[in-house]
């Protein structure tokens, strides 16, 4: 059994990564698409464009990129070792923070949609650098492994 786990975790970490890629890559990207959105007027083809593009980014890579995180992040979790590191409980809080984000920026979607969202393009610009600075603190509790 050590054996097969020596050889699958490489592949869970592998996978792990590029799931936390893809979803890092949603969570700056969508806020954005937001900020743009605020200036198209609501029901203008503009909009509507703005409204598909924000769904399928949600949808088809942000949501499955974040479930794929957790499942991959989980069990690296398993590693013997990692659950008794503070680091570990400072980045899987990071983390829920991130799941929390996640939703809220689900919600801004639904309010896009539904043409009443009433946030300025200047409130997505500082939201969009909320996930950045994040990561940041995870990457460096994960490399550096502070406490």
């Amino acid at each position: 059994m050590s054996e097969f786990l020596t050889d699958v975790y490489p592949w869970t970490k592998s996978l792990h990564v590029i799931f936390v890629i893809a979803w890092m890559a949603a969570l700056l990207y969508l806020p954005r698409l937001f900020a743009y959105h605020v200036r198209a007027k609501p029901k203008s083809e503009l909009s509507e464009t703005f409204k598909i593009m924000e769904r399928r980014l949600l949808k088809i890579i942000m949501t499955p990129a974040m479930i794929g995180t957790w499942i991959f992040g989980l069990a690296l979790a398993f590693t013997p070792g990692v659950v008794s590191g503070g680091w570990f409980h400072a980045k899987l809080a990071l983390v829920l923070l991130l799941s929390g984000l996640h939703g809220y920026l689900a919600g801004c979607r639904r309010a896009f949609a539904e043409d009443r969202n009433r946030r300025s393009g200047r409130f997505f610009r500082v939201l969009n650098e909320v996930p950045a600075l994040i990561m940041v603190a995870i990457v460096i509790l994960v490399i550096v492994k502070p406490f």
